[in-house]
């Protein structure tokens, strides 16, 4: 049997992705939907509580496109924060008007190819743990797209060596760093969590930068031979001024 990759694992995470029946929303009166939409800001401001603490982390954008109207990325301790979380939602007046159209459940995952050698408890490293339990930024654009490790024939990744897989993903995590200052990338683990591999998630404050990274980490081995990707969502920042805004409708 192929030696399995070792991985540091942190905060659970959820992305959670709605559509707004906007057709229903613009059939109630102003009153009810200015208290959804009070109702809707003191939940999010519960969320944030965590992110204050530094117990949990949260990211909320609005998403273009038809894919979903939102998305709410939320880090927790345990999943059943997570899933206390999405209940409590799914309790609110706002979410009676809108429409599940994709979630992603993982685990913040750091380097999947460390070296055993070390005696030292990589949890307790200061700079591990930043990355293992982040603060979500408060960048303008976020991006997040599911992928998986190919496994047909001879493109075949977890049919390589350990030795192998470390050095591809080395010169792979170089590309990632030319962009250190640009973009700040959140990878999570999905293996027996959800329907991919992993879920990226990135952040900038240039939407441009998405593309760039992606396109220039296609050309690398690790994508170009065993790189499958899914669905790509992108969005703008939404705080409590632009919600307002973005669930205005006009009498």
């Amino acid at each position: 049997m192929n030696e399995a990759a070792i991985t540091l694992d942190g905060w659970y995470c959820l992305h959670d992705f709605r559509a707004i029946d906007w057709a229903s929303w613009k059939l109630v009166s102003a009153e009810e939907r200015s208290k959804a939409v009070d109702e809707f800001v003191q939940y999010l401001e519960k969320v944030n509580e965590a992110h204050v603490a530094k117990t949990g982390s949260h990211a909320f954008y609005s998403i273009i496109g038809q894919k979903a109207d939102f998305m709410l990325m939320i880090l927790r301790e345990t999943p059943e924060e997570l899933q206390e979380l999405e209940a409590e939602f799914n309790k609110l007046a706002i979410a009676d008007f809108t429409v599940p159209t994709y979630s992603y459940v993982s685990v913040v995952e750091l380097s999947n190819y460390l070296s055993k050698d070390s005696d030292e408890d990589p949890y307790q490293n200061p700079h591990v743990r930043a990355r293992l339990y982040p603060e979500l930024p408060r960048s303008k654009y976020v991006c997040f797209y599911p992928m998986d490790k190919r496994r047909e024939g001879n493109d075949n990744w977890y049919m390589l060596s350990m030795e192998q897989r470390r050095e591809l993903m080395y010169s792979h995590g170089l590309i990632g760093r030319s962009y250190a200052g640009k973009i700040k990338q959140i990878i999570t683990g999905s293996v027996g969590l959800d329907d991919h591999e992993w879920g990226v998630t990135l952040f900038s404050d240039d939407m441009l930068q998405f593309k760039k990274i992606v396109y220039e980490m296609r050309f690398d081995e690790v994508s170009a031979r065993y790189g499958e990707f899914g669905e790509f969502l992108v969005g703008n920042l939404l705080d409590n001024e632009k919600l307002a805004a973005f669930l205005a409708v006009k009498e």
